[in-house]
């Protein structure tokens, strides 16, 4: 499998992701939107939208990983912030860039961000949903 990631000529490039995937492979991999709850049901990160997002993003690679796969098979991502404002991106970015390191990767697979008013449980302030394409 192969996802190259673009960011063509006549679109700005986004230090945080590319604005272009293209994929080959059989398996198509949808993630469903992963919360901050660890492995036990537990929320990780009251009130830390920094926190909640690493663990959103640890929770999304260890779903890739359950069925073979990795970040670098990561074709899209879409990422809900409950009452989101600009002033929030340097704790989303702190998160992202915490679960990296703990992964020893960049995701910079496109990306969509959109502020919601709520999620399904009230202590939730980000949900984190990923496609990706295996062989």
């Amino acid at each position: 499998m192969t996802v190259t990631l673009v960011n063509p000529a006549g679109l700005p490039e986004i230090p945080i992701y590319h604005q272009v995937s293209v994929a080959t492979g059989t398996r198509l991999v949808n993630i469903a939107g992963q919360v901050a709850w660890d492995a036990e049901g537990t929320l990780v990160g009251a009130g830390d939208l920094a926190a909640q997002v690493e663990q959103c993003y640890l929770n999304v690679a260890t779903a890739l990983a359950g069925v073979g796969g990795s970040f670098a098979d990561v074709v899209k991502l879409t990422v809900h912030v409950v009452d989101w404002t600009p002033d929030k991106m340097p704790l989303l970015l702190d998160g992202i860039a915490r679960a990296a390191a703990q992964l020893g990767v960049t995701p910079a697979a496109p990306a969509s961000l959109f502020g919601i008013v709520a999620l399904d449980v009230p202590e939730h302030l980000v949900e984190v949903e990923a496609t990706a394409m295996l062989d």
